[in-house]
């Protein structure tokens, strides 16, 4: 079993108890489930679903568990947005969204990279919303720009600031997710990597950084709009404290959502503080460490039909894909042709494909723009989203059902 800190399990003890504590451990010795969540916009009845055997993720319609960990890397269709590999406790926040966004809003996900959370909540998100993505560290709101781009949804933007630029720019928004940066004790089972960063004084440090970045959020927020907090950590400081301190201080609502008892969420686990939070813990929830609770700016909410698109350019960093934008000929790629594309290799396409831009296609879904010249076509996938590895093999995972 992975060696933890002890300093850490020794505080998730207290806070968990001996018998939730004791399922959690054991879940170190078993495999992380692997999960995906589909693209309804391009998951046409031909890929509705993955190929047997899966299992659907109760709170969340479009995800499925798989029986084991395919080569992901080398699905054309998870490169043309189909699905989003995603770990299902994350899946929640599209619950959320159903129960409590009934008509259209403009939405801010303020910490959105990688983006699992963004396509997930642009994909329950009433039509005509807009869902605006940020992250503020520059690297990683490439690669959110990178998912955001493929999952091919409108009306949505992609940003690169800090949270308090939005409390400088004025901007209000309907919804807000604050998927803080946390200590990571969540990712502990997914990611051995963040054990090694894991410290008291880290702990400390995220708790104190997580009230800033919700206090830049909450002034973001229209009267009686929907704020959702989660972190993928376990102690009760940067959890159930945090949203006391919201509660006390911002007079935010707390909002039950409604569960079902199988799903094996957890409550509250501070002493003296039932409001409505929700945890999945890994060995009782099927997912990894997750803490989401939901909260109501106070007073009525005006509707909103006129998105902050003037205020958001104009005084924010929007992020734009390096690649040509619009409507060109398509032309369908084999397997093998969609790898090579994927690499960023030329091609030469058959003889009737028009001149100029073009489209490809991989089973009728676009990958990405080349530039026809007719002896080949230059091919214009932006370099970073390329695949890296050589070795490329001859059939296709097929991870879905087609």
């Amino acid at each position: 079993m992975t060696k933890l800190p002890e300093d850490f399990l020794r505080q998730t003890r207290l806070v968990m108890g001996d018998e939730r504590f004791n399922r959690f451990m054991e879940a170190f010795d078993e495999e992380a489930p692997t999960s995906i969540r589909l693209n309804p916009k391009k998951c046409s009845s031909e890929l509705s679903c993955p190929n047997p055997p899966y299992e659907c993720v109760p709170w969340c319609p479009e995800g499925f568990y798989l029986a084991g960990r395919p080569q992901f890397t080398f699905d054309p269709l998870l490169h043309a947005g189909c699905y989003y590999v995603q770990e299902a406790s994350s899946m929640f926040v599209t619950h959320i969204l159903r129960q409590f966004v009934k008509s259209p809003v403009t939405m801010l996900d303020l910490c959105a990279a990688p983006g699992g959370k963004s396509t997930a909540a642009r994909s329950v998100l009433p039509e005509g919303s807009m869902l605006v993505s940020n992250e503020p560290m520059a690297t990683r709101a490439q690669i959110l720009l990178e998912n955001i781009t493929k999952w091919g949804w409108t009306d949505c933007i992609v940003t690169n600031n800090f949270p308090r630029d939005f409390r400088k720019a004025k901007t209000l928004f309907d919804v807000i997710l604050c998927d803080v940066p946390c200590s990571g004790e969540g990712m502990f089972r997914k990611d051995p990597t963040t054990i090694s960063e894991w410290s008291v004084q880290n702990v400390e440090k995220c708790w104190h950084l997580q009230r800033e970045i919700v206090s830049d959020a909450w002034t973001c927020l229209r009267p009686g709009g929907l704020l959702i907090y989660s972190t993928c950590t376990f102690n009760t400081k940067e959890n159930e404290e945090n949203v006391r301190w919201m509660q006390e201080e911002l007079d935010a609502e707390i909002l039950p959502v409604t569960i079902q008892p199988e799903w094996h969420i957890t409550g509250s686990l501070l002493d003296g503080f039932d409001e409505p939070v929700y945890r999945f813990i890994p060995g009782i929830t099927r997912g990894e460490g997750l803490f989401i609770c939901a909260l109501q700016k106070k007073t009525a909410c005006k509707s909103n039909h006129n998105h902050p698109l003037s205020t958001i350019h104009s005084k924010l960093k929007v992020l734009t894909p390096d690649m040509p934008q619009g409507h060109f000929p398509q032309v369908e790629l084999s397997y093998g042709e969609a790898l090579q594309y994927l690499r960023g290799e030329a091609l030469v396409l058959p003889p009737d494909t028009p001149r100029g831009l073009i489209t490809t296609t991989y089973k009728g879904i676009p990958l990405g723009p080349m530039k026809n010249i007719g002896n080949r076509a230059n091919n214009l996938y932006p370099k970073p989203w390329r695949i890296k590895t050589t070795h490329l093999p001859s059939t296709p995972p097929d991870i879905l059902r087609s």
